[in-house]
């Protein structure tokens, strides 16, 4: 009985995990010089409620801010470093993304879109991963050589939190600089992460789960990315994926939660010459914004020729505050408006009112939005926090067999490794729910997918037909992925 209360708890602590998550914002450029400051801004009533707030950190292009369930502030980061609730720098939360660029970008935090994503780890109510990069390559490319995590243990320092681990090297490869985002896996608890190859259409895809970050696993994307400024999001419902990038466009795919998979692109040339951009989707997914320096367009997604669909909401009035208050990265915000802020710092920003609705009828209201310091065209990172299961998908259930899952997680393992013509898997026999078993490559393409026999401890998979290389085995006890195990194949 106190077995089967302790799994409803973890269940009900999951489903809640994340609500107020991304209810404040933070803003602000050189903070410590003249009428320059930091901002805060509050969604917990449901409007865009800003205030001063007293801290030295300046944002520049990277920003991630992270409260808890009720909406109260943790801890916020600019890619320099991290601060706590109080302001002050969390417990080892110095040091972030080492390199010459971050220590150029000290003073007012690192210019890279989307630099910062923090994801909650899944089972772990008090753990946080931040994803994290710098320029790696400054005055050439630009490129990030390294995707970094970072973990903060908000059980650490009295409860102001900690990092227990920096700087994680969890790839390595030249990548676009930021447009870091993520997407919550059909089952509702775990998340896909994507990072962009540069100068090329590569997409990187990790899964986080309850044991640990899976991958990389990767897709060709088609269109090769620059650095130039963009963004790039999912929608809220986690169907669809978008990626402004000003030379290289506008890429829309459809995203399989459960697989990870991107089809069906729709590639759509802007043409309008601008430097900067960004791309939000509406609430209900309809419909997708990209401001472009001078103008913000919106595509409605439902359309037969999405290509077609493009209106014109907004075109930049030529107002100065001191420098051209236009149009940058835009942000989906907890009260359903869409925010923009401006490509040069600035006190202004824009605001879509009813982005659910077609045309003029969405209400874009161009500097409406007055702050009481200036903001150098930083938006927050938040992905959708709050999507849950896909329901009629093989990935949607979690409490499926959810008793083997606790209790035997830890119990399946795979010798020899590496192995030639076959290796064996170990798993209690006890496990009496139908089970499978998947082998993928380094890609993430299956490469052999099979069914295992209940009440067996032992499962010998014959490997001759595979090359010599890394593989990731799955096994999944029905409708869930228990556990993925690395193995190397030699000849």
């Amino acid at each position: 009985m106190k077995l089967k209360i302790l799994l409803t708890l973890l269940i009900i602590v999951n489903s809640l995990n994340g609500q107020g998550i991304n209810n404040k914002w933070m803003f602000g450029y050189d903070c410590c010089a003249g009428n320059y400051s930091t901002m805060t801004v509050d969604f917990s009533a449901g409007n865009f409620d800003v205030s001063v707030t007293p801290t030295q950190m300046s944002f520049s292009e990277t920003n991630s801010v992270t409260c808890d369930s009720s909406g109260n502030l943790l801890f916020y980061s600019n890619g320099v470093y991290i601060a706590n609730a109080l302001h002050d720098t969390m417990l080892n939360g110095a040091g972030l993304n080492p390199g010459s660029f971050t220590t150029s970008h000290a003073h007012y935090g690192l210019t890279v879109p989307q630099g910062n994503l923090v994801i909650p780890i899944p089972g772990e109510p008090t753990k946080y991963y931040l994803f994290h990069e710098t320029a790696d390559d400054p005055g050439a490319t630009y490129a990030a050589y390294y995707l970094y995590y970072s973990i903060i243990d908000m059980t650490l320092n009295g409860g102001l939190g900690g990092i227990s681990q920096k700087n994680v090297v969890l790839l390595y490869d030249t990548l676009v600089t930021g447009r870091l985002t993520a997407n919550k896996h059909a089952n509702g608890r775990d998340w896909w992460l994507v990072s962009h190859k540069l100068f090329n259409g590569w997409m990187y895809k990790f899964l986080i789960t309850p044991f640990g970050i899976q991958g990389p696993y990767g897709q060709d994307l088609i269109t090769p990315r620059d650095v130039n400024f963009g963004q790039a999001v999912f929608s809220q419902q986690g169907n669809k994926f978008a990626y402004y990038e000003t030379s290289r466009d506008l890429d829309i795919w459809d995203f399989d939660r459960c697989t990870g998979d991107f089809s069906n692109l729709i590639h759509i040339d802007i043409n309008d010459s601008m430097p900067t951009g960004g791309v939000a989707f509406s609430p209900n997914g309809r419909f997708l914004y990209v401001p472009s320096t001078d103008y913000i367009y919106q595509f409605d997604l439902s359309s037969s020729n999405v290509a077609a669909s493009k209106i014109t909401i907004g075109v930049y009035d030529g107002t100065a505050d001191p420098n051209a208050a236009n149009f940058y990265l835009s942000h989906l915000a907890p009260n359903g408006k869409i925010y923009i802020n401006c490509a040069n710092s600035s006190k202004l920003m824009h605001v879509i009112n009813s982005p659910d609705s077609s045309g003029v009828a969405c209400d874009f209201c161009q500097h409406c939005i007055i702050l009481p310091g200036t903001n150098a065209f930083t938006m927050p990172n938040h992905p959708n926090y709050f999507l849950g299961a896909g329901v009629g998908t093989i990935c949607d259930s979690l409490t499926n067999s959810i008793e083997n899952i606790i209790l035997f997680e830890n119990s399946i393992s795979i010798y020899p490794n590496p192995a030639k013509d076959y290796f064996i898997i170990s798993m209690p026999s006890t496990i009496t729910t139908e089970g499978f078993l998947e082998i993928a490559n380094q890609l993430g393409k299956r490469v052999e997918f099979m069914k295992l026999s209940i009440n067996t401890s032992f499962h010998e998979i014959n490997t001759s037909k595979l090359e010599p290389g890394i593989y990731f085995v799955t096994i999944q006890i029905g409708q869930r992925a228990l556990d993925t195990k690395k193995i190397v194949i030699i000849r």
